[in-house]
């Protein structure tokens, strides 16, 4: 799973990038661009329900779900014409399975907005603006080649040229590709161009210090925009996150409690991501490890062991299921068992976020 960090200049993009890393990377210069490569780093998802699993398995390791973010230099207006860095640092977006806008929702003497004045729905028109337009060249550069190969009788550059005129229609209209119904062989052919505007949207509102739950004006203009386009919006004082992540652990969670925060930003943020990408979590128990797996909502039994190997898809048999609830009543899997509460479920069964499971297959 990975996320691309974006967002004008001087919104706090590489501030939150280096706190949910806890990098302890010198703090940016106050001027755009400063970031001249996409940093990348790799973290793990917070999942309480990890520590609870492993307090009665007593596991060698525990190990999270992972999530890789790159942070990306500030996108400016005319970005899609080369304008600051341009197209280099578009393409970086291409890669990402879903975008994290960070909108400035604080007001800063001492910080330039790029746009001389803070405007959360403007910033959000500019950055929409721009990846619409690099979308338009790329389905322009594309169509050529698979008008001519449609010309010669092939009926897959047929689907393809239709679906790009489907699509050069629909960005016509100033709208962003993820709002485009598309069938599932259409959406495979739009995912191989890797369009930035069909890749789902988490704002996050950087808020400052006073504003911690984003009740003030500008998030709400966030939020009402989101709200229309049925994006999520949380709410991140990233310059607090950054102070929290130079912390241990002990001090980490006196500060978070002083300042009414039950968790640090990348717990909610991470949340936020699963439910943007349809994602969710289930979970191997066991000596070795306890482990988090991250599936698509609506996986099935066998789709769900795929990820662990391929091997586990092709010769799945049946799926040993139990809850956590079931394990905090019972405390062993042998009494979950003893009491009925063990299900045992084949091909067909959808998997339910946190359920505990050992799969068997034929090697």
């Amino acid at each position: 799973m990975e996320a691309g960090i974006v967002g004008l200049p001087n919104v706090g993009k590489s501030t939150l990038f280096n706190a949910l890393t806890c990098s302890q990377s010198a703090q940016s210069a106050n001027y755009p661009f400063c970031t001249i490569e996409p940093n990348e780093g790799i973290v793990s998802v917070p999942d309480g329900r990890l520590e609870i699993i492993a307090s009665f398995v007593n596991p060698e390791r525990i190990l999270p779900a992972a999530l890789k973010l790159v942070d990306i230099a500030g996108i400016v207006k005319g970005a899609s014409e080369g304008e600051g860095l341009g197209n280099k640092f578009l393409s970086h977006i291409r890669e990402v399975d879903a975008i994290i806008q960070v909108v400035r929702c604080f007001e800063d003497d001492d910080i330039t907005h790029v746009s001389g004045k803070v405007d959360p729905v403007n910033d959000i028109d500019i950055i929409e603006t721009e990846l619409m337009l690099a979308d338009m060249q790329m389905l322009d550069n594309a169509i050529g080649k698979a008008q001519r190969t449609a010309r010669s009788g092939d009926a897959d550059a047929k689907k393809r040229v239709a679906v790009i005129e489907k699509c050069q229609a629909h960005l016509d209209k100033e709208e962003p590709l993820r709002k485009l119904e598309l069938d599932k062989e259409e959406a495979k052919i739009v995912n191989g161009y890797g369009m930035l505007t069909a890749k789902p949207v988490l704002y996050v509102a950087n808020v400052d210090e006073n504003d911690l739950t984003g009740e003030g004006p500008l998030v709400q203009q966030l939020r009402e925009f989101a709200e229309k386009t049925g994006a999520d919006v949380v709410p991140v004082c990233a310059k607090l996150e950054s102070e929290i992540a130079e912390l241990d652990q002990a001090d980490r969670t006196e500060m978070l409690e002083s300042v009414g925060l039950e968790e640090p930003a990348l717990a909610v943020l991470a949340r936020a991501i699963y439910h943007t990408l349809g994602l969710q979590s289930y979970f191997t128990a066991g000596v070795k490890e306890v482990r988090a797996w991250t599936i698509p909502v609506g996986a099935t039994g066998p789709q769900a062991a795929g990820v662990i190997h391929t091997d586990f898809e092709k010769g799945f048999i049946r799926v040993e299921v139990y809850s956590l609830e079931a394990l905090q009543e019972h405390e062993k899997e042998s009494a979950i068992r003893a009491a009925g509460k063990l299900r045992i479920e084949g091909k067909e069964y959808v998997m339910q976020d946190g359920d505990i499971c050992h799969f068997l297959f034929n090697k």
